[in-house]
């Protein structure tokens, strides 16, 4: 089975299989820095899996909102519309803490947080903190790594 393994301090992620680099790229976390308690906009350290795979078969670009796509394709029109909007695009890998009182249950709980790897704009930078706890890729990147991970795959996210 694959395995990600993201780093916070470099704001990269590695995608592997059997030892093999499939994928690496970079990625934006908490703007907030790393930590696991609800209502921190922080991005949880430690080990997760893929809980779910949301929006196989939507376009690049696809926007969500709650899980679910609005029929929208994100444009620079659409987001002067939506000012301040947090775009949640192309794909959503949603996940789920594996480490009981570090980041699962109770108020450190990654899935209840809604956590997400997911689609950003392409304007949006990269390789910088920058989000509100999720990771978010460039699409085009995160159509590759939704492609090659099934529900279950281990992710860890690593810090310094």
């Amino acid at each position: 089975m694959p395995e990600i393994r993201i780093d916070l301090a470099r704001q990269w992620l590695e995608l592997r299989e059997h030892g093999v680099l499939l994928l690496a790229a970079p990625v934006s976390t908490a703007a907030a820095g790393a930590g696991e308690v609800n209502g921190s906009l922080q991005t949880p350290r430690g080990r997760h899996v893929v809980r779910a795979r949301i929006g196989a078969g939507a376009p690049s670009g696809a926007v969500f909102v709650g899980r679910r796509p609005t029929g929208e394709i994100y444009s620079p029109e659409l987001a002067a519309l939506h000012p301040g909007r947090d775009w949640i695009l192309t794909r959503i890998l949603w996940l789920s803490g594996c480490e009981p009182g570090r980041n699962r249950l109770g108020q450190v709980d990654t899935m209840r947080r809604y956590i997400y790897i997911h689609g950003t704009p392409h304007d949006t930078a990269l390789g910088v903190p920058g989000s509100k706890g999720c990771v978010r890729m460039g699409n085009a990147d995160l159509l590759r790594l939704f492609d090659c991970t099934p529900v279950g795959t281990p992710v860890e996210l690593l810090a310094e």
